[in-house]
This record gives structure tokens, sequence and C-alpha cells, in this order.
């Protein structure tokens, strides 16, 4: 059977350098949450996005150096690309790879600390790697709460198939997540009956009622604070779910995410076993407003 024919439309993204193309491909390739849900090539990533009313596909090509780079994108949908629809994609894509954040006051501080300085150069030029969107983020948290990790992400792509976000892009099926108004018309049985877990199917709802009402921007840059309060007032959304949403969902990298893994990973990097929160917080003090940055730094590289 014959593809359809797309529509395409082809530019050239700009990141604010030192930017590391190859540095993202490889957290992508191993970023359990998504993996598998876009193609990937040493210097390609193929995947699909929803931006209002609309599924895109977008093909990203790395160019350039690390300090003068250059994303080429293609766009695809089997709707008309306009020019609101352009902007949404290359948006979204660009708060996705966090094109626009400038790492240098960060690599400045990190440099001085001489257990943290070889992760800058280890991973010189990473910018952050987020989910697509918020919700999608908050779902997968969902999701993946006391759920082992393959049983997550079936359920999370029983729900995106059950919506059919669904494009073909030369031979190659891309999904994408939902938009909350995609979702906020399916009940909690038929949610239930999608995921098969029904005190999940309840937070799904409520995650889906509160993200159709909120304006993303706000997430994105609203006091800290308040952003944190209104996550914590969700079923189903707990302090580690905020925290996870606030840095992977947000890119809010001015607080300190608490988290097992993160002392693990600071113990290593800085050789001290047994780190106490209050030690943790003492050795990220200096990073401020990068604290979250400093963190993923660790997760990452240490």
């Amino acid at each position: 059977m014959r593809e359809p024919e797309l529509n395409r439309e082809a530019g050239t993204l700009r990141p604010v350098p030192p930017f590391d193309w190859a540095r993202s491909v490889a957290f992508l390739d191993e970023f359990a949450p998504t993996r598998h849900e876009q193609n990937l090539t040493a210097l390609t990533l193929t995947k699909a996005v929803r931006v209002p009313g609309q599924t895109v596909a977008f093909r990203l090509h790395g160019g350039g150096t690390v300090e003068e780079p250059e994303l080429a994108y293609t766009l695809f949908s089997d709707e008309p690309i306009t020019p609101e629809v352009k902007e949404a994609t290359t948006s979204r894509i660009r708060f996705f790879l966090s094109l626009d954040e400038d790492l240098k006051p960060f690599y400045a501080v990190g440099r001085t600390d001489r257990a943290f300085a070889p992760l800058i150069e280890k991973l010189y030029g990473y910018h952050q790697v987020k989910f697509l969107t918020p919700f999608e983020n908050a779902c997968w948290a969902v999701l993946s709460q006391r759920n082992p990790l393959a049983v997550a992400r079936r359920a999370k792509q029983s729900l995106v198939e059950a919506v059919g976000n669904v494009l073909q892009v030369e031979g190659a099926r891309l999904w994408a997540f939902p938009e909350p108004a995609q979702m906020i018309g399916l009940s909690q049985e038929e949610l239930n009956e999608v995921i098969s877990n029904e005190r999940k199917a309840e937070s799904l709802r409520a995650v889906t009622a509160a993200f159709a009402q909120v304006d993303e921007q706000w997430l994105r840059t609203g006091p800290y604070e308040k952003v944190e309060e209104w996550l914590l007032s969700i079923k189903g959304i707990g302090p580690w779910s905020a925290a996870f949403v606030l840095v992977r969902g947000l890119g809010r990298v001015e607080s300190l995410p608490g988290e097992a893994r993160l002392l693990e990973a600071a113990s290593r990097a800085y050789r001290q076993p047994s780190l106490t929160q209050a030690q943790l917080e003492k050795l990220a003090a200096p990073y401020s407003p990068w604290a979250g940055y400093w963190a993923h730094y660790l997760r990452v590289g240490a």
C-alpha cells in the first residue's frame, strides 16, 4: 500500500552554544520513559509531537560544531503546515532540547568545583533533554509509580494508540502523546480499560483535568513555589512526581530535586559515601540558580 503524501516544511534551528547534538541523541537513546518512541541515528532524530489540534513529525539533523551548532529540521504532517503550526512545533522542539539555555554561567561555577569539573568536560555541550510536554511527563509519573518499567511503558503505548495520533514517515509509524484536550473526554472506566489499573486511571483523569485548564507558560515561568503547590494539588502527584515534572517537564532547574539516586550520584562524584540530604544541599548551594542542572549532570554523568 502506497504511503500517503505528507506536507513538509524545512528550516534550521540555531542552539545557544556550546551545544553537542551527539550528547542529546545519546541521552535519548538511553532514556527509558521514551525509548523506542522515536527513530535515532548518530546524527538524526525523528519523532512526532502534538501541537494544538494537529499531529506533526519532525526530523532533526545535527550540523556545525559544538561552538557554532545548528540543527536542520524537516516537519511532516497530513494537514497543512501553517506558519502558526511551524512556530508551535519549532518552539516545542527548542524547549524539548533546551536549545535556548546558556550553560556558560553554570560551567563557570562548575569549573571551580574540583570534584564536579570533570563532569563538565565529560558532558560539555549537553543541554538537558526534557519530555516533549509537561503533560506527558506528569502522565508518565503516574504510570510509573510503583510499577515495573515494562508495565508502565506498555500502559503508555496503549494510551497513545487509543487516542491515535500517528503519522507514517518514510515507512516508520510515529506516535505523538495526546494533548489534554484529547483525553478530557475519556471516562475513568475507558482509561481503566486502556491501562488496566483503576487507581492510575483515576489519577490520569485528575492530571488531564488539571493540565487542560492551566497555562503552560505560567508553569514554566511562574513562582516556583506556586507551581510546585499546583502540581501537588493534583491527585496522584506527590513530592517526587512534582519535582520530576518541575525539572524534566518544565525545565525548572532553580531548585534541587530530592531523590535517593541523586544522593548516590553525588556520593560517587564527591567521593563522600552516604551523603545526607543536608550535605547534598550544601554542595549544591554555589550552583543556585542552576542547582537542578548540577543535579542532572550528576545523574547523567557520575
